[in-house]
């Protein structure tokens, strides 16, 4: 028979549901309609004005506003839906303007297309040329990397008719900004209204100054510390919490669809909630059971059950969210898993082989001299305060230790020659500690005002803190991603400008390279292989590659260090026909083409290795090829500046 608490429970379910869906669509319309005015306003480069930096400024400050008139209209109990409306508008502008007013005068994203944002940006070109889950770079293998971001960004792609590289930027701002306005619809559903405006506007700001970059991650950065409240909601209680489980499964398998690693801590994290809730319900059982409660009802013997049965509602429910999860990521992890399940070579790889200096301590941004500091240092003590009353506190402390404990596997696991890459959790920790520094600083305000016998100038000015310090710590977002920023304009784009309207790199001959390659083949892009160090061209156009740019990214039944024995051994051979008939022995989809430097009476590859444990943990290495091996009539040669494009004709 169905309670009313389970009525009420699920009315509040598809209430949330609805409002994440109506605050989705808000915050696409203040993205599109935001990101389109920036675009049509020809704007000084922000890396040679301040010009779009003090409109950012201006921006961040109207969108502080919208947030603080939603908070009065909540405190007031005025026009409810008003309020809400204000509060989705306030978090998704801000969103938009932090990144895209800076970004205004580039088509391209954070990073431009440097280090790591290239792989991404080949990611993303990958899959806007094809709905097909395939590997980013090698033919014929199923994607390592998850799918979802990228996959979702290729889909906008293929509606608004633009390539990969140039639809990088309006999707990941675009979709980060939904992302913030469903979290505090989330965090609405989980504290009070006006606190949860703070939380989810401080927890965005964190995400945005130091999880931006990585676009695909930071939509789940925003969700962190909500979803482990609402998680440790479902574990910790003995019935019930059925919804919260639903939810916190849903989270953890997009999580894994869209960036394993901030799955792992996620799930490590709920976990340790699951362990923590039942040895909690274990000791609380037999500490009932010394008391002599718990008897049957009814029976006039007193029945007491194992104080271990009390573990079974915690752990069944962290189960649930286990297959909930497992179930959603078999979604974009079903190809690889049957790929290496079919025979094939066993994966190796290197993608956790890499600790630079952050990776090797422990991060205390609590114990700086700045907002930042001073906020996750009021985070701290609430945590520690409230540590024994507070399902929050306990959520996000959790939380908090969880970031911890893995930072030191990650250190003991360099004895296992690997790591676990925690260095990239501190915008998670961040985020944790930022919303418990909301929470921190409204409760402690209250308390002084509550103890001078509440001078209402007092919490005038407690509020008159919390703005000032959010627009001096938003404003600062700007310098904090200013190397991304200026990388932006620097690096020259597919259509083989530079944003700051400086000579471009030689990356302008590659249209050229491009329209000659597909006359040569008579191919759609997809269909051919280019063996070539200048992975750039793979990113700005969907030509399967021989090698990827290093192994860290590369895909780990690619056979990453045979190939590239391999292309050492090409550049080796005696003559022309011995080249054209290794190629044709080739244990891999040979070349259809390659796109070399000029060097003299040689042609060169600059390529990669994996020297963990040195930081940097990438050696490069220059192949070189002499001209004569390519003197076979199979071969057609065409220099474009620094290039020279070679087609094979089979």
């Amino acid at each position: 028979m169905t309670t009313n608490d389970e009525v009420r429970a699920g009315r509040r379910i598809w209430t949330g549901v609805g409002e994440g869906a109506a605050a989705a669509g808000v915050a696409l319309v203040v993205a599109v309609v935001g990101l389109f005015a920036f675009s049509a306003v020809q704007w000084p480069a922000f890396n040679s004005s301040n010009v779009t930096r003090a409109l950012t400024t201006v921006g961040q400050v109207v969108s502080v506003a919208l947030l603080v008139v939603s908070v009065l209209l909540i405190r007031r109990r005025l026009w409810p839906v008003v309020a809400k409306l204000l509060s989705w508008v306030g978090i998704s502008s801000f969103v938009t303007v932090t990144l895209g007013m800076p970004l205004a005068a580039t088509k391209l994203y954070l990073f431009g297309v440097s280090v790591d944002q290239e792989f991404r940006t080949q990611y993303l070109t990958r899959l806007t040329d094809s709905a097909a889950l395939r590997d980013m770079n090698y033919v014929d293998l199923p994607p390592f990397y998850p799918a979802g971001w990228f996959w979702l960004g290729g889909r906008v792609g293929n509606v608004l008719g633009m390539d990969g590289w140039e639809v990088f930027k309006p999707y990941a701002i675009g979709l980060l900004a939904v992302a913030a306005a469903v979290a505090l619809v989330l965090w609405m559903q989980l504290v009070r209204a006006d606190m949860a405006v703070g939380a989810a506007a401080a927890v965005t700001a964190m995400t945005l100054a130091y999880a931006s970059p990585e676009a695909y991650g930071a939509v789940l950065v925003v969700f962190v510390p909500p979803v482990l409240v609402l998680a440790w909601g479902a574990l910790h209680r003995r019935t019930g919490g059925w919804g919260a489980v639903l939810g916190t499964g849903l989270f953890l398998g997009v999580a894994a669809c869209f960036y394993t690693l901030y799955l792992a801590i996620a799930a490590f994290t709920v976990v340790l909630m699951g362990v923590v809730a039942a040895g909690a319900a274990v000791y609380a059982q037999r500490a009932a059971g010394r008391h002599g409660v718990g008897a049957r009802a009814g029976s006039s013997v007193a029945v007491r059950q194992p104080a271990w049965r009390a573990a079974i509602a915690p752990l069944t429910k962290l189960m649930a969210i286990g297959g909930i999860a497992i179930v959603l990521a078999l979604v974009v992890w079903t190809p690889y898993l049957l790929k290496m399940l079919s025979g094939a070579k066993l994966p190796s790889g290197s993608a956790f082989h890499y600790l630079p200096e952050s990776g090797a301590q422990l991060a205390f941004p609590m114990l700086e001299f700045s907002l930042r500091g001073a906020l996750c240092m009021v985070g701290v003590l609430w945590l520690v305060v409230r540590a024994g009353s507070s399902r929050r506190a306990q959520a996000l402390g959790i939380g908090v230790v969880s970031i911890y404990l893995w930072t030191l596997l990650s250190m003991l696991a360099t004895a296992a020659g690997t790591t676990l890459l925690s260095f990239r959790l501190e915008p998670v920790l961040l985020a944790l500690l930022a919303a418990a520094g909301v929470f921190g600083f409204v409760e402690g305000a209250t308390a002084i005002y509550q103890a001078l016998n509440e001078p209402a100038p007092l919490r005038t000015a407690a509020a008159a803190i919390a703005v000032l310090g959010a627009v001096a710590f938003a404003q600062t977002i700007p310098t904090v991603l200013t190397h991304e920023i200026d990388t932006a304009y620097t690096d020259t784009d597919g259509n083989g400008e530079r944003a700051d309207q400086r000579k471009p790199s030689a990356v302008s001959y590659y249209r050229d390279i491009d329209a000659a390659l597909l006359d040569r083949t008579g191919r759609p892009r997809d269909e051919s292989v280019v063996l070539t160090a200048d992975t750039t061209f793979l990113a700005f156009y969907p030509y399967w590659g021989f090698q990827a740019l290093t192994s860290h990214y590369a895909n780990p039944l690619s056979d990453f260090k045979a190939r590239a024995a391999t292309i050492a051994d090409w550049s080796k051979l005696p003559n022309s026909p011995a080249l054209v008939e290794a190629l044709s022995k080739s244990p891999w989809r040979a070349p259809d083409a390659f796109l070399f430097r000029n060097d003299g009476d040689n042609y060169t590859l600059r390529l990669a290795e994996d020297v963990y444990p040195n930081d940097p943990n990438v050696k490069r290495y220059t192949v070189s090829f002499p001209k004569s091996l390519f003197t076979d009539p199979a071969f057609t040669a065409t220099e474009f500046g620094p290039f020279t494009l070679i087609t094979v004709r089979r």
